[in-house]
C-alpha cells in the first residue's frame, strides 16, 4: 500500500519534478492527469526530479474520467484553497489519494462541488491565494504518512563524529 498523489493538469515541470522526487523518497505513487503543461522530457522536470524520475511509480491518464475509471474505489481528498476542512483534520489511510489542481487555477469547481466533504486546505494568512504546489504536496503527503505510521520509511538519521 502507498499514499497516492494526483496532479490534475499540472503546468510547471519544475514543480512536477520536485513532487516526483518527494513521491519517490516516500514510496508514494504519482498520478498525472492530462493535459500536462509540459513534456515529460523537459530539462526542468529532470533537473528537479534528479535521477529519481526513472524509478518513480507514475501513471498518466488522458483525463479525469479515465483516472476515475481506472481507480474506481479511490478514497480521494481534494486539496483546495476553497476547502472548509483543514488538511490535518482529515483522516488519511494507506492507499488514499490526494488530488492537487494546476498551479494557476486549482481543481475545477465542478469537481470540487461534487465532493465538498472531502475538500481540504492548508491554513494561510488572510489575503494569501495559495502557496507553491510542490510545497503543498509535501505538507499533505507527510501528514498522511505521519497518520499511517511512516510505514516502510527510515525514521532514524545516522550522525557520525
Amino acid at each position: 500500500m502507498a499514499i497516492n498523489i494526483v496532479l490534475y493538469q499540472p503546468e510547471q515541470p519544475g514543480n512536477t519534478g520536485t513532487i516526483g522526487r518527494t513521491c519517490h523518497a516516500t514510496g508514494a505513487r504519482l498520478h498525472l492527469i492530462e493535459p500536462l503543461g509540459f513534456h515529460l522530457t523537459e530539462s526542468k522536470l529532470k533537473r528537479a526530479g534528479m535521477d529519481y524520475w526513472k524509478d518513480l511509480d507514475v501513471t498518466r491518464y488522458i483525463n479525469y474520467e479515465e483516472f476515475l475509471e481506472k481507480n474506481p474505489d479511490a478514497e480521494i481528498f481534494y486539496a483546495t484553497t476553497k476547502g472548509t476542512h483543514v488538511y490535518s483534520d482529515a483522516v488519511y489511510t494507506d492507499n488514499c489519494y490526494i488530488m492537487f489542481g494546476p498551479e494557476s487555477r486549482g481543481i475545477p469547481e465542478d469537481i470540487l462541488s461534487q465532493h465538498l466533504d472531502r475538500c481540504v486546505r492548508l491554513p494561510m494568512a488572510e489575503g494569501m491565494r495559495s502557496i507553491n504546489l510542490a510545497n503543498s504536496v509535501a505538507v499533505f503527503l507527510y501528514e498522511a504518512l505521519r497518520q499511517t505510521g511512516f510505514d516502510g520509511l527510515e525514521r532514524a538519521g545516522h550522525l557520525t563524529r
